[in-house]
């Protein structure tokens, strides 16, 4: 179970979640790739030992940065925005919605050529969120948006008493 699905309170939903864009996966690859160009290499030069070596260190790699990339949750429900990162250990930045204040979007040249940017949320105070390298930063900034929107400016008649 996600971190997400742990943490939500009672009354809380999912509204979004948000993906990391395919660049973020692309030093993995470049390791993947370069290791198996070692390993053929040195397996061609005869040094069997040099090819496990170097195996074994593309495996330590690409796997350290698999896991990175596979612990980071962002999402927002209809209470808050949600940053986390990691999966021995956790941190975390959320938001609530109430407190935001600017969500801004940050795009290059070639984030907007390749459909990636920089979400930062502001909210009250000091506290600040970056979404980085997010595919499809317009579709994230709009589902914030609307979030609070939808919960903040229009919110749900509760029960009266």
């Amino acid at each position: 179970m996600s971190y997400l699905q742990q943490s939500l309170a009672p009354g809380e939903t999912i509204v979004a979640r948000f993906r990391l864009h395919w660049f973020m996966w692309i030093r993995f690859w470049i390791v993947i790739v370069l290791g198996i160009i070692a390993v053929v290499a040195l397996l061609i030069a005869g040094i069997p030992w040099g090819a496990l070596a170097a195996a074994i260190l593309a495996i330590l790699i690409a796997g350290y940065q698999w896991l990175w990339l596979r612990g980071i949750e962002q999402a927002v429900t209809n209470r808050r925005v949600v940053h986390k990162t990691g999966i021995v250990s956790r941190n975390t930045t959320e938001l609530r919605l109430g407190s935001i204040e600017t969500v801004d979007l940050r795009q290059t040249f070639w984030g907007r050529v390749f459909g990636y940017g920089d979400v930062e949320i502001t909210g009250r105070g000091e506290t600040a969120m970056m979404l980085d390298r997010i595919a499809r930063p317009i579709d994230v900034k709009r589902e914030i948006e609307s979030a609070y929107s939808a919960h903040i400016e229009s919110p749900q008649p509760g029960p009266t008493t």
